[in-house]
């Protein structure tokens, strides 16, 4: 189903969800529209885990709305309804398991099939074109996850992410293990991925460079409003 450009595709009003923090996660109003790439500061580790889980369904505020691609994550009425929904996204988070036993490309292929051995011939040149997307060396891709350094597998999470064709990236702090350098790669990589696919992309870090780097809106929460505010002087997609 597609959404139309005047339907935002995250829309977040009065929404608070108590977890084990010291105050409730509060969103007062966040909107991302289709295309567009916001980054928000503001948010530790735990408490983007909870905004992620919100915004695919998984659990629901205790107070206000979300709705996801025009719809309300609480209008989701199974399980098998909320699988099929899941497809939208591209869940980049260190939360992904990948199965250092076997090679990047198994795990790239992980979301189509469980018959990694071999792998059949469409599903590999499919995976290796995704691979090649994101900067993974044919040499890479034949290789184990054991060994790979910490960009290789911010890479090969990102591919993992993408399999499924996606139109929303969420990602959760994706550069916590990169140091600068890996960072300013990482940043051109999803940038141009995320152009290119002309997906909307919600990054959730502490990280300013990177912020600025991917995010055409950089916006910082005040946690006991659930108010946004712009890092930067760049338009806000929040009214």
């Amino acid at each position: 189903m597609s959404v139309p450009d005047d339907v935002p595709v995250v829309h977040a009003v009065g929404v608070v969800k108590h977890y084990q923090a010291l105050r409730p996660l509060r969103i007062q109003d966040l909107r991302v529209r289709r295309g567009q790439a916001v980054a928000l500061h503001g948010l530790d580790k735990t408490a983007a885990e909870v905004l992620v889980n919100m915004l695919i369904g998984s659990s629901l505020p205790d107070e206000g709305q979300i709705r996801v691609f025009g719809r309300a994550t609480s209008d989701i009425s199974s399980s098998d309804e909320w699988l099929t929904s899941l497809r939208r996204f591209a869940l980049l988070s260190d939360r992904t398991v990948l199965v250092e036993e076997l090679s990047v490309e198994q795990n790239l292929a992980i979301p189509h099939t469980l018959n990694l051995d071999p792998l059949a011939e469409d599903l590999r040149a499919q995976v290796r074109a995704v691979g090649v997307e994101v900067g993974i060396s044919p040499e890479v891709l034949a290789g184990s996850v054991g060994g790979l350094d910490a960009l290789q597998v911010a890479r090969v999470r990102l591919a993992r992410a993408l399999a499924l064709g996606p139109s929303l990236l969420l990602a959760e702090h994706p550069t916590a293990t990169l140091d600068a350098a890996g960072t300013r790669a990482f940043a051109d990589t999803v940038t141009a991925v995320v152009s290119a696919r002309g997906m909307a992309a919600v990054y959730l870090t502490a990280d300013q460079e990177f912020a600025k780097a991917v995010g055409k809106d950089v916006l910082t929460l005040k946690p006991a409003t659930g108010e946004f505010t712009s890092s930067s002087g760049w338009r806000r997609w929040l009214s």
